[in-house]
């Protein structure tokens, strides 16, 4: 190694910070030696699977930038955070707390998220890489040092029998068959990693699940990712597969990326013993970073072109006539229409459109019916599919947002003016804001259709919300109409409507117009769809509510998504995503009126 060991270490300060569900999590953190003359700058350290904050803290001094501040947290389940080992209630939990990190770090040591570069190793790699797909925040850099996309588990179908035993016995937890000689070639960390009580052995399968699930969602959607991203790879890894890594590197979307082999180097990247070649590579392409104005790719017209785009037209675009394809999708439709004669839930998508405001409720409800025992059968298979396992955790999420909502309001010292503008039969508005002892002031909602407008009043009449609620019709891409809005709304809430209409120009034209009847300090609740595992079967096979038409559904990154409410004069404050990444609600204030 060729690190100057003249200069004094700089000692990290232990410190707390509180993740989304107030569990504190353990961090340390480095200030930084030297001022840059202008905004201050930090670097986050992902630590691996098993290790803790300290394994990584020898890059502090390392990579040698002195105006940067450096932060390193224990992930829930390990090191000095709280949890059971190598456990979380799910692998979303552990990016939903780098998110929570991330805003700590905005919050209380005053460093924008564009000036924050995030260096993670392995399984830190995929939670860093999940993160910046799902949330997409304004980052600076990103830097990848042997992501666990694949890992090495060298026992025949032992991927599948994690899954069937975690479907039969719930959670368990396995011993990493890693030993400290196959991460690194460098005796000293092989020592202290044998001699550090902190290192946990265990994972749990959910974890180990969650970890495979992610990873082959992010490299095949990798696209979507814009950050600029260099990538390290070890080059005689005993423990993660290569190949995904190069998938990875091909699909990402980030218009300054990087790839570099690092021959002969085993797991632990930035902790070989010759790891002074992979600093420099790290050190450059920071230095590079943050030299250079933030790196911001525009996709307000990503719906005429780029990869989504290129996407839908795929889907909108018919099998040929007589091909194998088509005879398949011919009987799967046959099928369906053979279940909508057994399955209530199957029969109303026929009848009014997969994505209607009936259908919609009725997922809601999730209550199985049919005709006999074997419709509420199917029925159930139908309720129980993926997306609309996703819609319900959405509707739990919208509900706690506007719930969140509504209390900052009140401690804002604003009025809780409530507008959904396409609320279907509006339960969840209702459930939310209109049935609690602390309900909001008024609630509008709103549909372009007459059922819906119909059965949301008798709604309204059924829970007893006369008083606070009314239903009317209205479209929600009229801009002018959503602007002469009374009374004025300070929340706004659209739901599962955008994700339906492809064209931007009429995204932006609703968004502008609630704008327009929003005061500064005002909240948006706002739905995406940044990735969906059936998009092929939900264009080939289900009806939209748009008699009859197939269901093509444009896909918006997250980060298209939030382009366009920022355009709008919204700034994103929080947000959820489901454990699959199919769903997000985000909350973003009206801050230009």
């Amino acid at each position: 190694m060729d690190f100057n060991q003249g200069e004094a270490m700089r000692i990290p300060e232990p410190r707390e910070f509180a993740s989304f569900d107030g569990a504190d999590l353990f961090y340390r953190h480095w200030a930084a030696k030297a001022d840059n003359g202008s905004a201050k700058r930090a670097i986050v350290l992902l630590h691996r699977g098993h290790e803790h904050s300290g394994r990584v803290g020898h890059l502090v001094d390392e990579l040698e930038l002195p105006d940067c501040e450096f932060f390193a947290w224990d992930a829930r389940g390990n090191g000095r955070s709280p949890g059971e080992r190598g456990d979380a209630p799910g692998f979303d939990a552990l990016v939903r707390d780098l998110d929570c990190f991330i805003a700590h770090i905005r919050d209380h040591h005053g460093i924008a998220i564009e000036d924050i570069a995030v260096v993670a190793q392995s399984v830190g790699a995929v939670i860093a890489a999940a993160w910046v797909h799902d949330y997409a925040p304004s980052l600076r850099a990103l830097a990848l040092a042997s992501p666990a996309f694949k890992v090495k588990l060298y026992v025949p179908f032992a991927r599948p029998g994690l899954g069937l035993l975690y479907r039969m016995r719930g959670n368990f937890f396995v011993n990493s068959y890693v030993k400290p000689r196959w991460l690194t070639h460098d005796r000293e960390r092989i020592d202290s990693y044998l001699d550090d009580a902190l290192v946990a052995r265990p994972i749990s399968a959910r974890i180990l699940l969650g970890l495979y699930a992610t990873s082959d969602r992010i490299v095949a959607d990798a696209q979507a990712i814009t950050v600029p991203t260099q990538l390290l790879v070890s080059g005689a890894d005993f423990v993660v597969h290569r190949g995904p890594q190069d998938r990875f590197f091909e699909n990402l979307g980030a218009p300054v990326k990087e790839r570099h082999l690092l021959p002969g180097f085993y797991h632990d990247t930035l902790g070989e013993k010759d790891r002074a070649q992979a600093v420099g590579k790290l050190r450059a392409f920071l230095s590079a970073r943050f030299a250079e104005p933030v790196a911001r790719t525009d996709l307000l017209d990503a719906d005429r072109h780029g990869f989504t785009h290129d996407e839908a037209e795929r889907l909108a675009w018919p099998p040929e006539r007589w091909s194998l394809q088509d005879f398949r999708w011919r009987g799967v439709r046959a099928g369906l229409r053979l279940g909508g004669k057994l399955s209530e839930g199957i029969g109303l998508g026929l009848a009014t459109g997969f994505d209607s405001g009936s259908s919609l409720d009725y997922i809601y409800r999730n209550q199985a019916r049919g005709a006999g025992g074997l419709g509420r059968f199917v029925d159930r298979q139908y309720l129980d599919a993926i997306g609309w396992r996703g819609i319900r955790v959405r509707r739990e999420h919208m509900n706690r947002t506007l719930r969140e909502a509504m209390y900052l309001l009140r401690d804002a010292g604003l009025p809780v003016h409530v507008v959904d503008i396409a609320a279907g039969h509006g339960r969840y508005v209702l459930e939310a804001l209109a049935t609690r002892r602390d309900s909001a002031d008024s609630i509008l909602l709103r549909d372009f259709s007459d059922l819906n407008v119909r059965q949301g009043a008798a709604l309204i009449q059924e829970l007893g919300a006369r008083d606070i609620a009314r239903f009317e019709q209205g479209d929600a891409f009229d801009r002018d109409a959503l602007a002469a809005l009374e009374p004025k709304p300070t929340l706004a809430v659209v739901s599962g409507l955008y994700e339906l209409f492809a064209d931007n120009a009429m995204v932006r034209r609703s968004l502008e117009g609630i704008a327009a009847a929003m005061p500064a300090g005002g909240y948006l609740a706002y739905t995406g769809q940044p990735w969906h595992p059936q998009l092929e079967f939900i264009a080939r096979a289900l009806t939209s509510h748009r008699e009859g038409v197939a269901w093509v559904m444009r896909r918006r990154t997250q980060q298209e998504m939030d382009q366009l409410v920022e355009a709008a004069g919204f700034r994103k404050v929080r947000q959820r995503i489901d454990q699959w990444g199919i769903f997000t609600v985000s909350l973003a204030q009206r801050i230009d009126a």
